[in-house]
């Protein structure tokens, strides 16, 4: 039993499946297979049971599961802790950031590159869902994102809260929930997401129904529709800050009590880089936190 055949074994528990895992390891089923069956052999156990089309760990294989999980995120810190050089200014520093995107991120990036240039920068974007379940599995070590997110085994640096502003094509100056309830909108986010929660718990709290006629978790994309007049939309305001445009119209929301919630994540209780630390402090700078 080795390492590489523990963040096999890994990917199999999570994916719940030998094709899913085979996609997420960049390889073959059948290989996969191979090893599954030979760590079984190994340790005399039968580690899956299926049930449907899924597999499902026993009692033995979670037992195995958690502490592989261990063993491999410990093999992982030891092997970033021997390979990080001159205090942070080599390196790669992988970032994920919501799909809302962030006003000042690319300010951010500019400042650090310009201090640290022999860091290397990946930046990810997606939905803080999905970026939550990366910085989980290790693809990306800290992220922007957006309540509310469930983020048990995360650690949450609250940066701001921004309220949302109506976004249309055509001139308006005061709009209310109530009467946003008749206008169809393009709901920046996707159903059972952060964003979209929070825009329908607003709803909800005034008894109104969410208008939706279409979801758009890319901004560009969103805009250009509420440009060419397929609906309105509601988005934070750092969305504006970075997606501004003559052609469009941005008003308060009143009464609405709908704010959206700014944080940073990154894994508790785990090594965090240097290039990551010093970002982090960068953050502080600019929100001018303590």
């Amino acid at each position: 039993m080795d390492l590489k055949q523990l963040r096999y074994f890994i990917a199999i528990a999570e994916e719940k499946s030998l094709t899913a895992a085979a996609i997420r390891l960049h390889m073959s089923q059948p290989p996969l297979s191979i090893q599954l069956k030979q760590l079984e052999q190994e340790l005399g156990v039968k580690l899956f049971e299926r049930s449907g089309k899924t597999l499902e760990l026993t009692d033995k294989g979670d037992v195995l599961y958690k502490r592989a999980l261990h063993l491999v995120n410990s093999a992982e810190e030891i092997r970033n802790e021997i390979q990080e050089t001159e205090e942070g200014r080599k390196g790669v520093l992988a970032i994920g950031i919501n799909t809302l995107s962030l006003s000042g991120f690319s300010e951010m990036l500019r400042s650090f590159h310009k201090k640290f240039p022999l860091v290397s920068l990946k930046i990810v974007q997606n939905d803080s869902f999905y970026l939550a379940e990366m910085i989980k599995t290790r693809a990306i070590e800290l992220a922007f994102v957006r309540l509310p997110l469930e983020h048990r085994g995360l650690a949450y640096h609250h940066l701001m809260n921004e309220p949302f502003f109506f976004v249309t094509n055509k001139e308006t100056h005061t709009i209310s929930l109530e009467e946003l309830s008749d206008i169809p909108l393009i709901v920046p986010s996707t159903e059972g997401l952060g964003i979209y929660s929070t825009i329908l718990e607003a709803f909800s709290r005034q008894n109104l129904q969410l208008n939706k006629m279409a979801e758009c978790s890319d901004m560009h994309t969103l805009m250009e529709m509420v440009k060419g007049g397929m609906g309105a939309t509601i988005v934070p305001k750092s969305v504006l800050d970075v997606y501004r445009d003559k052609c469009l119209y941005s008003i308060p929301i009143n009464d609405a009590n709908l704010a959206s919630s700014l944080g940073v994540i990154f894994l508790e209780n785990h090594y965090v880089s240097t290039p990551a630390k010093n970002f982090m402090e960068l953050i502080k700078e600019y929100y001018r936190l303590s």
